[in-house]
């Protein structure tokens, strides 16, 4: 079999807080075959985010720490690599699209400016070259009148607009991976076709991977290969997309699914939700974690349940009590 683009291994990241260090990610395995898409699917505060970043080394400091693991990117661990190496990784064979293009680009600087320093850095190729290549990426990713729109500054630009052209700094060095932590997060859901339909005509030119960080099932059915489920920083799922929405095993998987809007949906129908809410990493049992939020007790919150290949490629965390029927 072809080796995986990205292999990560037993990862498990955590964050010093004044009561103690605690994981938010724990344990952590999947692979990324090159020119797919693998999705990490979860509710807000379940790791996904944590788990994209460490990837890189971009977790939130001082605090976010690496405890363990391994992610291997062509025979390399980008996890114990020097920096400077992972440095010219970064925005050059791996690159990112943040969910907040606010806080991602730099407000005082040129957005041609922007995507042309990223081309110098890694390209090593001149200013004048490295800004005409800017505006062609604009054009690209579908900005109008690309070459005025290049001399803006960010505040100037609507949201999709901005996130537009992070998607031009993510592949202006043809990337092998795209890390796409809930890049339409912020955007109407016109817009946010729009740019998810962007992203993967640019990455059918590029041929690159791509990890896509969502909270919605909707998104994953229409542009993953491959994705996990992450509920309070474990995977209790994992499966090819087709194979998860035809069979979903665990309850939080399938609890997902119900609170999703489709379009058969009746007019003024009640929205399905999840009861409880998910606790805070200082309160994680060792357990199941879903059935903590469901108010169950006793030896279910006392040991992780195993994880088990239930089919070919389909993973689920063995709750008695969340897979059974």
């Amino acid at each position: 079999m072809t080796s995986p683009l990205l292999s990560v291994r037993n990862l498990t990241v955590a964050f010093d807080t004044e009561h103690g260090v605690y994981p938010v990610a724990e344990d952590i395995s999947f692979d990324i075959p090159s020119g797919n898409c693998v999705a990490i699917v979860g509710e807000s505060g379940s790791g996904k985010s944590a788990t994209a970043m460490s990837l890189l080394r971009l977790l939130p400091q001082p605090g976010g720490r690496i405890l363990s693991g391994s992610a291997i990117f062509h025979d390399e661990d980008l996890l114990a690599m020097p920096l400077k190496k992972l440095r010219d990784i970064r925005g050059n064979r791996i690159s990112c699209i943040f969910q907040e293009p606010m806080q991602a680009l730099n407000p005082v600087q040129r957005i041609g400016d922007q995507i042309a320093e990223v081309l110098i850095l890694h390209k090593g190729i001149g200013e004048e070259e490295a800004w005409h290549e800017a505006v062609r990426l604009l054009e690209a990713v579908q900005i109008p009148a690309a070459n005025q729109r290049a001399q803006d500054y960010p505040h100037s630009l609507s949201g999709g607009m901005r996130q537009r052209v992070l998607i031009a700094m993510a592949l202006a060095c043809r990337p092998e991976l795209i890390i796409a932590d809930e890049p339409t997060t912020a955007l109407d859901v016109t817009v946010q076709q729009q740019i998810l339909a962007l992203l993967r005509e640019m990455r059918r030119e590029l041929g690159a991977a791509c990890l896509l960080i969502t909270h919605d099932m909707g998104v994953v059915s229409e542009n993953c290969d491959y994705v996990w489920v992450m509920y309070a920083g474990r995977f209790v799922e994992g499966a090819p997309v087709r194979e998860l929405f035809e069979h979903p095993c665990h309850a939080y998987t399938r609890a997902l699914m119900r609170s999703m809007i489709t379009p058969d949906l009746p007019h003024k129908s009640e929205l399905s939700t999840i009861p409880g809410t998910v606790a805070p990493p200082g309160d994680y049992v060792d357990g199941c974690r879903f059935c903590q939020r469901l108010g169950r007790e006793g030896d279910v919150l006392l040991e992780r349940p195993s994880v088990v290949e239930i089919t070919r490629g389909h993973y689920v965390e063995a709750c008695p009590f969340c897979t059974g029927d």
